[in-house]
């Protein structure tokens, strides 16, 4: 029978009978380093067939200059989760570093911004991939109609089961990496730089270097992340991982070098061929556009397009499966209703977590879609996700530098080769990219609207949430006996 317990900083635990609970909210350990390698590269690598695209609208040089600032915010950000994840390899990943880190009201802020992240990132890429299925088939179904046929097929795959899940991953990642290479090879007849990665007419007193100026590396820095975004995610698949303190740090930070390498290739590629930057810059299927300038719009192309939509498929698949296991770890602990971490008591997976989150983000997905606000749909929801992301980053590091000062004590298996530096970095560019997303008068109306999203949410744990926290759930068993510890020493 659950009993409370008195208030801990602000919040109020219930002890709950762990065995029953936890029965009930059970995962499968199933996932090793080519696993998360391909968790970590197919969350993400629909960055590279869609998206990124947008950038351009500020130059090739701009985009590619907003680029290199947001790969070393991504390194310094993978090598602090690399470390943080074996110290504390829970599913609540994010939440829980924050948990550890800044008590019950850090680890909320902190998983509710990378929740909304997870949410309209797939919403983001659905609507992508839409327009992909409307390039191979044309006409022949609405894209909302697309959207939840996608959504109903990649959501049962991942309340069928873990394995098949993760054997799905390797199959789809490998493959979207395999189109990106035959779209690299044979692109490179047709380059010409000067002529179509140049062609961005520059705005009045600047030049085609950097057709906004300055200003547009700012205004690039949304895009740019879309070609990392989500790569954070493989921590959350600590639960389901067979050794985690040895496999996470390893996928993790392999799968940041193999993107890395992807992102600057497909941004070269994609914007030195016709139509170039200037006509892919507003696409909602740049790779497609780039193939028709290699094999001609007949059928070949169409079966090669609907291929690479296997790009889309792998982040729309493994994002899906981070924000159930996001919100069944926040659920678990009480943060969210306890209701969305119940699993499937033979498939082990959260089912109500998956259902409820494709949910969410299908309707947001429409509402944007109805509300026709002049910007292309997948870019708006872009910048929505990009906000809970570099929240989240921001916050992640602070967890990362406040770990290394407060609990240097913890076994930590791997350490950051960027240490408390690296982290600052990676905090000032999140924030800098932050503040760009409030300035750009495309988009940020809906950067407003997703900012009250979270402001409610803030609301539901004031009055709410944080009278219902679950003291038996691991992130939270962690983080409090630590407390009690450095409460004795003293």
């Amino acid at each position: 029978m659950a009993e409370p317990v008195k208030a801990v900083g602000g919040v109020k635990y219930e002890h709950v009978d762990k065995q029953a609970y936890l029965q009930k909210r059970g995962l499968k350990r199933y996932a090793r380093v080519l696993h998360l390698w391909a968790l970590g590269v197919g969350a993400v690598i629909s960055g590279e067939f869609s998206g990124w695209n947008f950038g351009l609208e500020n130059g090739f040089w701009g985009m590619f200059i907003a680029n290199v600032f947001i790969t070393v915010m991504y390194f310094g950000l993978v090598y602090g989760i690399a470390e943080m994840s074996p110290a504390l390899p829970h599913t609540g990943a994010a939440y829980s570093f924050a948990r550890s880190s800044m008590g019950p009201w850090g680890g909320y802020i902190t998983g509710l911004a990378e929740n909304m992240e997870y949410i309209l990132t797939p919403a983001v890429i659905v609507v992508f991939s839409g327009a992909y299925l409307d390039a191979v088939f044309p006409g022949l179904l609405s894209q909302p109609v697309w959207w939840a046929i996608l959504y109903v097929i990649f959501t049962g795959l991942n309340v069928w089961g873990v394995e098949i899940s993760f054997k799905f991953t390797v199959f789809i990642t490998v493959l979207a990496i395999a189109i990106l290479c035959i779209f690299y090879g044979a692109a490179i007849p047709h380059v010409d730089f000067s002529q179509w990665a140049l062609n961005v007419a520059p705005t009045e007193g600047h030049t085609q270097f950097l057709p906004k100026g300055v200003l547009g590396i700012f205004y690039a820095l949304p895009f740019a992340i879309w070609f990392y975004l989500a790569i954070e995610e493989v921590p959350l698949a600590a639960e389901e991982t067979m050794d985690p303190a040895k496999e996470v740090p390893k996928g993790i930070v392999a799968g940041m070098i193999t993107l890395t390498i992807l992102a600057f290739l497909v941004l070269f590629f994609n914007s030195a061929i016709a139509p170039g930057a200037d006509g892919i810059k507003a696409s909602g299927a740049p790779l497609n556009d780039g193939l028709k300038t290699i094999f001609g719009a007949g059928m070949s192309t169409r079966v090669l397009s609907l291929v690479a939509l296997a790009g889309l498929i792998a982040s729309f698949h493994t994002i899906i499966f981070a924000f159930g296991r996001q919100i069944y770890s926040l659920s678990r602990a009480g943060y969210f209703p306890r209701f969305f971490s119940l699993t499937h008591q033979t498939r082990k997976t959260p089912w109500v977590a998956l259902v409820s989150g494709s949910a969410l983000g299908y309707v947001v997905a429409l509402v944007i879609y109805k509300a026709g606000t002049g910007s292309p749909v997948g870019a708006v929801l872009l910048n929505m996700a990009v906000f809970g992301a570099v929240i989240s980053y921001g916050l992640q590091m602070a967890s990362f530098i406040l770990l290394r000062v407060r609990r240097p004590t913890i076994n930590r298996p791997y350490r950051s080769p960027w240490g408390i530096p690296g982290a600052v970095v990676t905090g000032i560019i999140a924030l800098a990219t932050l503040v760009t997303l409030f300035l750009n008068p495309a988009y940020n109306k809906a950067v407003y609207g997703v900012a009250i999203w979270y402001a409610l949410g803030l609301l539901y744990f004031i009055f709410i949430g944080r009278h219902r926290l679950v003291a038996q759930a691991p992130e939270e068993e962690f983080a409090l006996l630590i407390d009690a510890s450095k409460e004795l020493k003293r």
